[in-house]
């Protein structure tokens, strides 16, 4: 085919149909393009785009249908929907984190199909936003119009159906998340329980056990936080910054687990002073703290699915520290 004999139009069904869709955002930013051309604008702002971004997320996530090719972790837009409807923020906080969040690829990624650039451009990138080319208004001047809207509406459904064969039990894992956001809350400052959790630890990796030197010690939620929505101590551990970025958002495997409920009690027998908070929080006797913790990490493998195995080498048969608490915890027992 001689790339010569193409129309505009051509160009903008070979980014729509066959550019690759991770998620749904190409698909929107073609919708938003469509209607601020259709508006006559020349330039669009990156908060114009923002409002328009959420205002359809608004009402596509309302039908539960999922956003992007990844069926273990909600999209951007998915999540600041979410935080939205459940009141943790306002419609002003939620278009500023439209627009500092969910365009990260998209603006730059958008006129790439297989891997290349399209010769023709339909909108430019300046310091405050977008400008408009001659070309999206000459496609979207065409009597195909309504048929362009029509393919960018059927591509969005068709991608919202591919996304959800990829999950099982998409009801129950929407439940999950949404249980866990609305009992969670914005991040903290969790650096501050460093010497909480070092009264444990003495500077050796939760996950490794080597010794932590200097500023390499990180403060890590051994359930990832994308789930569980807080920062309470009961699963916060110190871990090198080598091990955490290992980890990065996975579930680890059940090993740490254990040794994360071992450690809760250690805090709990040695009448540590946020014994209180942790019965509180987890329940007042040993079964009914584990069996809380053990919920939480199945919950968290029904919506997250994967684990990371740890460290190679590790384990808790060979971690000194994991040994005197099992120890001292059977005394006590």
């Amino acid at each position: 085919m001689n790339i010569n004999n193409l129309k505009k139009e051509d160009f903008w069904r070979a980014i729509i149909l066959y550019g690759l869709n991770q998620a749904t955002y190409k698909i929107a930013l073609g919708h938003s393009l469509m209607r601020f051309s259709q508006q006559g604008k020349t330039k669009v702002t990156m908060s114009e785009l923002a409002e328009d971004f959420f205002e359809m997320y608004l009402k596509r996530v309302e039908k539960e249908k999922p956003q992007s090719f990844n069926e273990k972790r909600r999209s951007v837009m998915e999540r600041i929907i979410d935080l939205y409807k459940l009141g943790k923020i306002n419609r002003s906080t939620a278009v500023e984190q439209v627009e500092k969040n969910a365009f990260r690829n998209v603006i730059s990624s958008f006129h790439t199909v297989y891997n290349q650039a399209v010769p023709v451009q339909f909108y430019q990138r300046d310091k405050d936003g977008l400008i408009l080319t001659d070309h999206l208004f000459e496609v979207f001047s065409s009597q195909n119009h309504s048929i362009l809207k029509e393919e960018l509406d059927a591509r969005w459904d068709l991608l919202e159906a591919a996304f959800e064969m990829r999950r099982n039990n998409s009801q129950l894992v929407n439940d999950i998340r949404r249980m866990y956001l609305v009992n969670g809350y914005k991040r903290t400052d969790i650096t501050k329980n460093r010497p909480v959790l070092n009264g444990y630890q003495n500077n050796v990796c939760f996950y490794c056990r080597e010794v932590m030197n200097g500023d390499d010690v990180h403060v890590d939620h051994v359930i990832p936080r994308q789930l569980i929505h807080h920062d309470e101590v009961w699963n916060l551990v110190l871990s090198h910054g080598f091990c955490n970025e290992q980890k990065s958002d996975s579930l680890p495997s059940a090993i740490y687990i254990e040794k994360l409920i071992k450690r809760n009690e250690h805090f709990v027998e040695s009448n540590h002073p946020i014994k209180e908070k942790l019965v509180a929080q987890l329940g007042n006797t040993p079964k009914k703290r584990r069996d809380y913790v053990l919920k939480v990490y199945n919950d968290a493998k029904i919506v997250l699915g994967y684990t990371w195995d740890g460290i190679r080498g590790y384990h808790p048969e060979t971690d000194p520290f994991y040994r005197t608490y099992v120890r001292y915890l059977n005394k006590v027992d």
